[in-house]
C-alpha cells in the first residue's frame, strides 16, 4: 500500500487571503527602486551638514532631521526587501534585492559615521549649552544618550571602517539562515494519520506534541539526525557570530560582550545575572513538573521528545485559522474598543502571512517600519501553540502601531526589552479567556498545562538559553575555540541541569543549539523571560478592571523610546531592576504545577 505524502505547498498554491499584502508598502518593484535610488540624494543631503555642528544648535537640529529622513527611507526599503525575501528564501531575485539594500545599509553606515565623533569633538561648554537650547529640546534625550555612548565611540575613520564592515560582519547570521531555511532538507516522517509528511522547522513542534510517542521520537530523531550531519558547519557559523560580538565589544572598550549588548538600553548586568540566579534557585519546581509529567504519561523515564505533548491526552486540539482569529479577537476585548478595532484590521486586511510553504522563513515574527503596517509572518499549523503565537505577534504589532501613532519617528522605535512584555501580555489574556470559555474539566486541565508549558518554555527554557549564550561568549572572550564538540558539551551540561533526573539525558539534544536562530541576535533571549514576568503583572492589572492601570498599560504601549525602558516599565507598574517580578512568576509556576498535580493524581 502506498503511503500518502503531504509535501509542503509552493507559495503560488497558498490562498491570496492568507498571504500578506505588501502593496501598501510598495505597489511594484519600480517604486521600490525609486526609493532605493533616492537614498543617494538623502545621503548627500545629510552629508552637507558635516563640519557645521559647532556653528549653532540649529545646525545640529538640521543634521538630526536629515539623518532621520535618510534612516526612515532606508528602513522602508529594507523592510520590503526582507519581507519579500522571507516569503521564499530560495528566490534569487528576492535575496539579491535584500543583499543590495544590506550592502547599501553598510555603505551608509560608513559614510554617516562622522556624526557622533563630530558631536563629541564639541567643547564641553558648547555641549552643555546645546543641552539647554530650546532649539534642541526635542533631541535632548538623544544628546544625553550620545554622551553616555562617548567612552565607546571611536574616531571618525574608525567608525567609518566599522560601518563599512557591518555587512561582512553579518555573514554568519546570513549563512545560518540560508543553511537552516533554504539548504537543509529533512526526511519524511510519519504524520500520525497513516501517511508521511516532510519534516520542517515549522511542523516540528506539532509533531513532538503528538500523543503518539513513536511520532514524537521519529520527528526528534529526524530533526537532530539531519542537523548533526552539518554539526561542524553550524559550529563554524555560530563561532563566527560570537567572534563578531566579542570583537565589537572589545574594540568599543566594553568589559564584555554582555555589557556591550545591555549598554544600548541602559540595562544593568544585574538584570541578566539576577534572572539566571532566580530561575536557577527555582529549578526544583521545574523538576517537580517533569516528575508529574513522567507519572501522567506512565513512563519510567522521560526523553527530551516527551516534554512537549499535552499531559491531558484527550484534549489534543486542532484549531482552524478562523477559530484562532475569533479566539484571539475576543480575548483582547479587555484592552478596549480602540485596540480591538486595529486588531480587526490586522486579521481582515492581510497584515498576516499565514501558512507554511516551501522556502518560506521558519518561525514567526512581527515586522514592519514607521511607514508600513506592522506585518506578521506565521507558519500556522493549527495547534494551540500557533494560536498563542498569533496573539503574541499581534502584541508586537499593536505595540509598533501605537508607538508609531503616538511618537515622532525619532522616538518611535521601542527596544526589544519592552517588546516581549507587550506580546506576552496578549498570551496571558488569551489564556484567561480560554479558561472562561471552556468549562470541560479536561480542556481546562489542558489549559493549565499549557500555562505551565508557557512558563517553562518562555522563562525556564529561555533563561537556559541565556545562560548558555553568556557561557559561550565568555569562552570566546577567553580564547576558547567554539568547536562543535565544545558547543555540544557545554549545551548538554546546562540542558541536563535544567531538566533534572526525571529526563533521560538524550545524547541527540547536544545539537539543539544549532537550530536556535536567537543565538545570533546578541543576548536577545533573556528578554523573553523578563518580558513574561512583566506580562504576568500587566495581565493581572488589565483583568482586574482598574481603568487607571489599563491606561498606564496603554501609555506603556505608546511610549516608544521616549524614556529608558526600565523607567517606562516602572511607570506602568513593573520594576524589573529587582528580582521581585521574576520571583512572582516562579511562584505562579509552582502554584500551577501544584494545581495540576492535585487534579491529575489526587495528591497535593
Amino acid at each position: 500500500m502506498t503511503k500518502k505524502t503531504n509535501a509542503l505547498p509552493e507559495r503560488s498554491q497558498i490562498p491570496k487571503e492568507k498571504t500578506w499584502n505588501l502593496d501598501p508598502l510598495y505597489r511594484n518593484i519600480s517604486s521600490w527602486e525609486k526609493d532605493f535610488k533616492s537614498l543617494d540624494s538623502l545621503l548627500a543631503d545629510f552629508m552637507s551638514c558635516r563640519g557645521t555642528l559647532k556653528k549653532s544648535a540649529e545646525n545640529l537640529k538640521t543634521a538630526f532631521g536629515k539623518n532621520d529622513a535618510l534612516d526612515r527611507c532606508l528602513e522602508k526599503v529594507h523592510t520590503y526587501a526582507h519581507l519579500k525575501s522571507d516569503e521564499d528564501t530560495a528566490n534569487s531575485a528576492n535575496s539579491s534585492r535584500l543583499d543590495r539594500v544590506t550592502a547599501k545599509h553598510s555603505e551608509i553606515e560608513g559614510e554617516t559615521a562622522w556624526l557622533e565623533p563630530e558631536i563629541f569633538e564639541l567643547p564641553d561648554s558648547k555641549l552643555k549649552a546645546y543641552l539647554k537650547s530650546p532649539c534642541l529640546s526635542f533631541y535632548k534625550r538623544s544628546l544625553e544618550e550620545l554622551l553616555r555612548d562617548r567612552p565607546h565611540t571611536l574616531s571618525e575613520p574608525e567608525e567609518k571602517i566599522l560601518g563599512l564592515a557591518s555587512d561582512a560582519l553579518s555573514t554568519p547570521y546570513k549563512a545560518f539562515t540560508m543553511l537552516s531555511n533554504a539548504d537543509l532538507k529533512f526526511p519524511e516522517v510519519p504524520d500520525g494519520k497513516g501517511g508521511e509528511v516532510e519534516l520542517s522547522h515549522g511542523n516540528y513542534t506539532k509533531l513532538v506534541e503528538s500523543q503518539n510517542r513513536e511520532i514524537r521520537k521519529s520527528a526528534f530523531t529526524a530533526m537532530y539526525g539531519t542537523i548533526s550531519k552539518y554539526r561542524n558547519t553550524f559550529a563554524a557559523v555560530l563561532d563566527g557570530a560570537i567572534k563578531t560580538h566579542t570583537f565589537e565589544a572589545k574594540i568599543r572598550n566594553y568589559t564584555s560582550s554582555l555589557r556591550a549588548s545591555l549598554h544600548e538600553d541602559n540595562i544593568p548586568d544585574e538584570v541578566y545575572t539576577n534572572l539566571i540566579r532566580t530561575v536557577r534557585r527555582n529549578l526544583p519546581s521545574l523538576h517537580s513538573y517533569f516528575e508529574l509529567r513522567k507519572k501522567v504519561l506512565k513512563l519510567k523515564k522521560l526523553d527530551m521528545y516527551d516534554i512537549y505533548c499535552p499531559i491531558v491526552p484527550d484534549c489534543e486540539m486542532e484549531i482552524s485559522w478562523e477559530d484562532a482569529c475569533r479566539y484571539v479577537r475576543e480575548s483582547l476585548e479587555p484592552l478596549g474598543p480602540e485596540y480591538c478595532r486595529v486588531i480587526d484590521r490586522a486579521l481582515n486586511e492581510r497584515w498576516i502571512d499565514v501558512l507554511e510553504c516551501r522556502g518560506k522563513k521558519c518561525g514567526a515574527y512581527s515586522g514592519g517600519c514607521y511607514d508600513s503596517i506592522p506585518y506578521i509572518l506565521m507558519n500556522y499549523n493549527g495547534t494551540m501553540n500557533d494560536v498563542f503565537t498569533l496573539t503574541h505577534e499581534l502584541g508586537h504589532s499593536m505595540h509598533s502601531y501605537l508607538s508609531n501613532k503616538k511618537q515622532d519617528y525619532h522616538y518611535a522605535r521601542y527596544c526589544i526589552f519592552a517588546a516581549e512584555a507587550a506580546s506576552t501580555t496578549n498570551e496571558l489574556l488569551l489564556h484567561a479567556y480560554l479558561m472562561k470559555k471552556f468549562t470541560d474539566k479536561k480542556i481546562r486541565l489542558y489549559l493549565h498545562n499549557r500555562l505551565a508549558e508557557e512558563i517553562r518554555c518562555t522563562v525556564f527554557r529561555q533563561t537556559m538559553f541565556a545562560e548558555f549564550e553568556k557561557l559561550i561568549h565568555e569562552k570566546r572572550e577567553k580564547g576558547v575555540p567554539l568547536s562543535a564538540d565544545e558547543l555540544s558539551s557545554a549545551y548538554f551540561k546546562i540542558n541536563s541541569e535544567y531538566h533534572g533526573s526525571a529526563i533521560e539525558p538524550d545524547d541527540k539534544i547536544r545539537m539543539e543549539w544549532a537550530r536556535i536562530p536567537h543565538f545570533y541576535y546578541d543576548f536577545y533571549v533573556y528578554q523573553y523571560a523578563t518580558g513574561f514576568s512583566a506580562a504576568m503583572k500587566f495581565s493581572e492589572n488589565i483583568l482586574g478592571g482598574d481603568k487607571s492601570k489599563l491606561d498606564a498599560y496603554m501609555k506603556f504601549l505608546q511610549a516608544g523610546d521616549s524614556k529608558d525602558v526600565l523607567d517606562i516599565l516602572k511607570d506602568a507598574g513593573v520594576d524589573l531592576s529587582k528580582p521581585g517580578p521574576v520571583e512572582a512568576c516562579m511562584s505562579h509556576f509552582a502554584e500551577t504545577v501544584s494545581h495540576l498535580k492535585k487534579e491529575l493524581t489526587g495528591k497535593a
